[in-house]
C-alpha cells in the first residue's frame, strides 16, 4: 500500500527551479532512500512534503489524503514526521524537554510508552535526560533529534541526512537504530549522502542529479549499478 505519493513536484527558489517533474512513492512498511550530491534537491524534497514549502505543480498524498496545501504543523499531527537536517533541536532546552516537544500532537495517554520506547533504542538519552540539548555531543544531538520526531508516534519518519559530520562509529549507530526502527514497522524516507550506508539499509532508492530522479531500483541493485558506484561509491 503506498503510503506517499509525490506527482509532478517543481518547486522553485526565486528564479531558480530547484526540484524537476519528480515523481515517486514510499509504500508502507518500506526505507525508500534519495541519494544525490549536495545540491541535488533532496532537501528540497523532503521540506515540500513537510508542508514547508511548495510544489508549483502535481500532488503530495499522504495515507490516501492529498497534503499539498496543508500547513506543516497539522501534517505532524497526521503522523508525517521531518528530522531536519541539521538536527535543529532545542539547544537551550534539556534532553527530555526537547522529547516533551515532540510529543505534542501525541495523545497524552501514549506519552509515558512513547519515551521508554525512545529510551530503549537511545539509552544514552535517558543518560543524558536532565542535560541541557546543547552540550551533548552531535551524535547524541542527532539521537535527540530522532527521538524528538518519534515522540510524535509517525506514521512516516523522515530523516535528512542524519550521519552528517558524525564519527564512522557513531554513524554505524544511526544506522543500527534506523533498522531497529524498520524491523518494528516504521515506514522510513531517507535522504542521505553517504550512500554506501542508505542504499544497504533500503528496500528502494531514487538518485536525485540537478534536481532531476535519473534513476531508481532497489537498494541492492543500485549498489552493484556502474553508474552508481562511480558516481557515489567511490567505485
Amino acid at each position: 500500500m503506498s503510503m506517499l505519493k509525490v506527482d509532478d513536484m517543481n518547486v522553485y527558489y526565486g528564479n531558480i527551479h530547484a526540484v524537476k517533474d519528480i515523481s515517486f512513492e514510499v509504500n508502507q512498511g518500506e526505507i525508500v532512500t534519495l541519494i544525490g550530491s549536495n545540491g541535488a534537491g533532496k532537501s528540497t524534497t523532503l521540506h515540500t512534503v513537510s508542508g514547508l514549502l511548495r510544489s508549483k505543480t502535481g500532488s503530495i498524498t499522504f495515507m490516501d489524503a492529498d497534503i499539498s496545501s496543508i500547513p506543516a504543523y497539522k501534517l505532524v499531527g497526521m503522523g508525517l514526521a521531518h528530522c531536519p537536517e541539521g538536527r535543529r533541536i532545542f539547544l537551550q532546552m534539556s534532553v527530555e524537554e526537547n522529547l516533551d516537544m515532540g510529543a505534542f500532537t501525541a495523545p497524552k495517554n501514549t506519552y509515558d510508552e512513547s519515551l521508554e520506547r525512545v529510551y530503549a533504542h537511545f539509552p544514552r538519552l535517558k543518560e543524558r535526560r536532565k542535560q541541557i540539548a546543547g552540550t551533548l555531543s552531535g551524535g547524541e544531538q542527532q539521537m535527540l533529534a530522532m527521538g524528538r520526531a518519534m515522540m510524535s508516534l509517525p506514521k512516516l519518519l523522515m530523516l535528512d541526512e542524519p550521519s552528517m559530520g558524525l564519527a564512522p562509529i557513531m554513524v554505524d549507530e544511526i544506522f543500527t537504530i534506523i533498522r531497529d526502527l524498520h524491523k518494528e514497522g516504521t515506514t522510513i524516507l531517507l535522504v542521505e549522502q553517504n550512500a554506501q550506508m542508505a542504499l544497504s539499509v533500503a528496500d528502494r532508492a531514487y538518485v536525485l542529479e540537478s534536481g532531476r530522479i535519473t534513476l531508481t531500483g532497489t537498494g541492492e541493485e543500485l549498489i552493484k549499478s556502474e553508474q552508481v558506484r562511480k558516481a557515489y561509491l567511490g567505485g
